[in-house]
């Protein structure tokens, strides 16, 4: 489903710092000799090449400057042929509270937040968000039965069908992974039930959604004793990580990774035997991404006496399927503010880029994993309006040429 208005009406720029200027000559005056717009002598696909090796902000603001350049910025044709020409980094959308859908993008190449409209049936924060090459996955927290697959850039938007058995059961882990050849896309989710009565054992399983068949498949259905499912998943390569959580105090950490192939097609048993990947460290939370990729992990590091105090952050990425390398250790000038408890930040990336953002502040910390560099984003518009108010975001590629 589409809006009735183009992509570029849903833009806002919310930093309007513009700097206008006119042509001076060598000696300092300005020139008022009659001046020929260059665009009027190119032919729209010329022009069209030319707009299209913009990043994605810039697209949005020449969408504004004449008729011309707006009809061109939002034609079929375009919008199939922009997107390989001009890699794209990563954006991250925080929302300004939880009980609104409104929020802002972050930019990583202007440095500047942008409002963005989400679709209009996301009309709060407490959804599941899950994103890969452009689409956006989102499923509600409540009845875990509304499914929307869309493209935040061009507003294309889709309901998949109601995945079957999801509304009963205590913890669910969302994840989307699309072919950037076919566009494609497969979405899992990790269902995790308690059995009654039992809080150490808990059934398991495992839905994925082909966009090709446009149907739910359960490949997965067994009972974990000492672990339970959470809601952290990712798909890298084809595979399915997600974590689970120990139920028990007997376990050595409080969390594991399970891995299992998408492309099995027949019921698998034994899960934790044929797939179980034990974390880097004694971690009090964690995060999963897909960078290029690889399997990213962005964990809190717990104290060796007490797991549910965080002492720090790190980053690792899983080598040869069991094997984990840190990359980095969040420095502590960055580390101040973001509290003790065990679960204090969200974090997500795609490309090269890993960000990290406080539950109990507005502030944005972004990592480049190829130039292994620390920064702060630019100040989000967000404002904290009253003390124990929790922000959240999620990370997406702005994309103009994928739909769902």
């Amino acid at each position: 489903m589409k809006g009735e208005s183009s992509w570029v009406s849903h833009f806002v720029d919310d930093n309007k710092d513009f700097d206008s200027f006119s042509e001076v000559d060598d000696e300092g005056t300005k020139d008022n000799s009659p001046v020929v717009s260059v665009d009027v002598l190119l032919p729209d696909d010329l022009l069209e090449r030319i707009l299209a090796y913009l990043p994605i902000a810039s697209i949005f603001r020449a969408g504004c400057v004449c008729k011309r350049w707006y009809e061109i910025v939002n034609s079929r044709r375009f919008l199939w042929n922009i997107s390989p020409l001009t890699p794209q980094k990563p954006w991250y959308f925080m929302f300004t509270s939880s009980d609104e859908a409104s929020g802002y993008a972050y930019d990583t190449v202007s440095r500047k937040w942008y409002g963005i409209e989400l679709p209009y049936m996301i009309k709060t924060s407490r959804w599941f968000i899950a994103s890969s090459c452009g689409l956006v996955c989102f499923m509600d927290k409540d009845s875990r039965s509304e499914l929307y697959v869309c493209n935040l850039i061009t507003k294309c938007c889709i309901r998949l069908i109601e995945p079957p058995g999801l509304r009963f059961c205590d913890y669910s882990a969302l994840s989307i992974a699309v072919d950037r050849v076919s566009a494609n896309y497969t979405v899992s989710v990790v269902k995790s039930r308690q059995v009654p009565e039992n809080y150490f054992q808990w059934d398991l399983s495992i839905h994925t959604y082909d966009s090709v068949t446009m149907t739910w498949t359960a490949t997965v259905s067994e009972m974990l004793t000492g672990w339970r499912g959470g809601d952290e998943s990712v798909i890298c390569n084809g595979v399915l990580y997600f974590l689970i959580y120990a139920t028990g105090s007997f376990q050595e950490n409080r969390h594991g990774l399970v891995s299992y192939d998408l492309s099995t097609r027949s019921p698998v048993r034994n899960l934790l035997t044929r797939g179980f990947i034990s974390v880097p460290c004694s971690l009090t939370c964690g995060r999963l991404m897909n960078l290029n990729g690889t399997l990213v992990m962005v964990g809190g590091i717990g104290k060796q006496d007490r797991q549910d105090i965080i002492t720090g952050i790190g980053i690792w990425i899983l080598e040869n399927t069991k094997q984990w390398r840190e990359v980095a250790r969040m420095p502590h000038r960055f580390f101040q503010g973001f509290g003790e408890l065990d679960d204090v930040f969200a974090s997500s990336g795609t490309d090269d880029l890993v960000y990290i953002q406080s539950y109990g502040a507005p502030a944005l910390l972004v990592f480049d994993l190829q130039k292994n560099q620390w920064k702060w984003s630019q100040k989000c518009p967000v404002s904290k309006r009253f003390p124990l108010q929790l922000f959240s975001g999620f990370c997406f590629e702005p994309r103009l040429d994928i739909s769902p």
